[in-house]
């Protein structure tokens, strides 16, 4: 029997719903069986933070105040004492709640009904978060999603190097990167207006804020007409910058024993001696920086001396090879395990500058010694390290020219907004 569909109704009644047929010959109606109603939920949507479900909770977010523990946080939030004793003895694996510091981001999680708190976030740094579990005891330590950012940039020498870099918001990591590249190519005390640079790096983000940075990835300078093109290539295992030559960039010795800063006073024979007030030679090369700012070994090498005196003030002393030893001077303090015998690598933190000794002020006095002789560091030809082998220059080149094109495309900016290019 044809039979042809009639909508008899869109409304549903006491619960259920007809459908109905009619012969295609006849004008009988055949009533079929009631259609069951389908009833659908919509199911609630969870809303996540720090990966829990909160939609039952209560969100109260603070900074830690000047003498606040993790006791005296969440007093006001029915949390007791045995509770957060014992959460603090748990937790000492992953994170010890005694270092919880002023000024830190910090959230409550706490029920609705009871206003018991039943979360306690603290953030110890912008990339990290440890999550208190208050009602099980339970303690764990997750990061938060990062995003990096590739930042290729531009600009011209009005000043120097650090004002300008920093005028295009370059960072001062990503400028010492920059000067301990080129450190040996290029007078940085002596720079030109009208010199120029570019960069390309990459910034660490989380929840848009930039928390760090990546290694320099190609760079430009020019230098009283002169490009210097740096160029990465991996060669026995080991990243490194070499010119458009294929000279290596790197040399047996970091050119700056402290990121980069200004000399305040250099090797000089006949300098007068701002202390003793006499004319005394000056054998080393002083650099003007911060009480606490961190010394780092120009090159590998053996400890010899770790030690106080009072010309010297807290210094290190170490011996590179049969042909170099360097000297660090007027430390505020040597930084742990530098003693005689003690292995070090370049540019590993030996101390801090300070003003130890004879001294007017904190810098670092740094002296070189070559066969034996205490000579002008700034004036030395350090040898360079290994150039691109035969057998790696065709896979040289072919980097080469892409990193070429890549910083030729690079405008000079004197925006004080970075130029961000697409995700990699």
């Amino acid at each position: 029997m044809n039979k042809k569909l009639i909508i008899a109704s869109s409304v549903i009644l006491t619960g259920a719903a007809f459908y109905f047929f009619q012969d295609a010959g006849t004008s009988n109606i055949i009533k079929e069986e009631p259609l069951q109603e389908i009833i659908i939920e919509e199911e609630e949507e969870v809303n996540l933070l720090y990966g829990i479900n909160v939609n039952e909770l209560d969100i109260i977010e603070g900074v830690v105040g000047k003498n606040q523990t993790l006791s005296t946080i969440l007093a006001p939030f029915n949390v007791s004492y045995q509770i957060i004793d014992e959460i603090a003895r748990k937790s000492k694996d992953v994170f010890d709640v005694r270092k919880i510091a002023f000024n830190k981001k910090f959230t409550v999680l706490s029920s609705k009904d009871t206003s018991l708190a039943q979360f306690f976030i603290y953030e110890p740094n912008p990339a990290e978060y440890v999550v208190f579990k208050l009602d099980e005891g339970e303690v764990y330590k997750e990061e938060k999603p990062v995003e990096w950012k590739k930042v290729e940039i531009g600009g011209t020498i009005s000043s120097n190097l650090y004002v300008n870099m920093t005028e295009l918001g370059l960072s001062p990591d990503l400028i010492n990167q920059f000067a301990d590249l080129y450190g040996w190519m290029v007078d940085f005390g002596s720079l030109q207006k009208g010199d120029k640079f570019k960069v390309v790096f990459s910034e660490k983000v989380v929840e848009n804020q930039t928390i760090g940075i990546g290694d320099i990835e190609a760079a430009f300078f020019e230098h009283k007409g002169t490009p210097y093109h740096a160029i990465p290539f991996e060669q026995n295992g080991e990243r490194s910058f070499f010119d458009q030559d294929g000279n290596s960039f790197k040399k047996a010795f970091l050119k700056y024993p402290v990121k980069y800063t200004r000399i305040s006073s250099a090797y000089n024979l006949k300098r007068f001696h701002p202390v003793q007030k006499r004319y005394k030679a000056h054998l080393g090369t002083d650099y003007a920086a911060p009480t606490g700012t961190e010394i780092r070994t120009v090159g590998d090498g053996t400890v010899v001396e770790a030690r106080y005196t009072s010309a010297n003030g807290n210094f290190v002393k170490i011996k590179h090879n049969g042909t170099y030893t360097t000297q660090y001077l007027h430390m505020s303090k040597i930084a742990s395990g530098m003693k005689p015998g003690a292995r070090v690598s370049q540019g590993q933190v030996i101390g801090y500058v300070g003003s130890t000794g004879l001294a007017t002020g904190p810098h670092l006095c740094f002296r070189f010694w070559k066969n034996g002789k205490q000579v002008d560091w700034q004036k030395e030809k350090i040898p360079p390290s290994e150039p691109i082998s035969n057998e790696n220059k065709l896979a040289f080149e072919h980097v080469k020219l892409e990193k070429e094109r890549q910083i030729a495309a690079i405008p000079y900016s004197m925006s004080t907004t970075k130029l961000v290019a697409k995700n990699n």
